[in-house]
């Protein structure tokens, strides 16, 4: 069953598109704390997500170019906004669609079906899905998924992006000049602890898989993959 996410501040419209949207089999979540519109992200893992502009603290724009540091999931942005350049501001932050509101539910599940399609179903791009492994190691990168034996761990974006480059390189040394590239598309606006924070997030979901050490620093070179577990580790 997939998973739409609303992200919509009137309960009245989100209580709305959530009961019309279960009628048709989805599983429907509705964001309630919205200063941590990611955490429910994160929980909920949607397929797709419905999201309006004028949102408390930060505004729809904002969230979905959070979403797009941690997938590719469609977007559809509802607003009140009719502006043409309403839209296009929400098309250029990472937004696959607009719908007006007041709005006919019908439109906005037959959008809601054609992007599906679109992403996962019978007009998706059939494209094999890349998976690296290294010693019974798995990372799943379009899945933002760890795996170790019977343990899982959830990645951001980032930390994905950082593990990929050292299974890849091992066991060749990841340069913190390539990876900072790798991450970042200006990395002269990238200060010198950003990455170090991020290698000790990837640290941790090693951590969580019960693998310690694997991750090694090459004094003024970079990082590299230290293969500490086996096989039979996982058993």
């Amino acid at each position: 069953m997939q998973t739409i996410m609303i992200v919509e501040d009137d309960p009245k419209i989100a209580e709305l598109l959530q009961s019309y949207i279960k009628k048709y089999g989805y599983n429907v979540t509705s964001v309630a704390d919205f200063d941590h519109v990611m955490d429910d992200f994160h929980k909920n893992r949607p397929e797709l997500v419905l999201l309006d502009i004028n949102l408390p603290s930060y505004d729809g724009y904002y969230w979905c170019r959070q979403i797009r540091t941690q997938s590719i999931c469609p977007v559809i942005f509802i607003s009140a906004r009719t502006g043409e350049m309403d839209q296009v501001m929400a098309l250029e932050n990472g937004g696959d669609d607009f719908i007006t509101k007041p709005f006919h539910s019908e439109i906005v599940l037959a959008k809601i079906r054609s992007h599906l399609r679109r992403a996962y179903g019978e007009y998706a791009v059939k494209v094999g899905e890349r998976v690296l492994e290294r010693d019974g190691l798995k990372l799943y990168p379009e899945r933002l998924e760890f795996l170790f034996g019977t343990k899982a761990a959830s990645l951001t974006k980032k930390e994905a992006d950082i593990i990929e480059s050292l299974m890849e390189r091992y066991p060749r040394v990841s340069g913190r000049e390539d990876l900072l590239e790798k991450l970042w598309d200006d990395q002269s606006y990238v200060d010198e602890n950003t990455l170090n924070v991020n290698i000790t997030r990837v640290r941790k979901k090693f951590h969580e898989l019960g693998i310690e050490d694997a991750v090694e620093t090459v004094r003024g070179a970079g990082y590299r993959l230290n293969v500490t577990w086996t096989k039979a580790g996982d058993q």
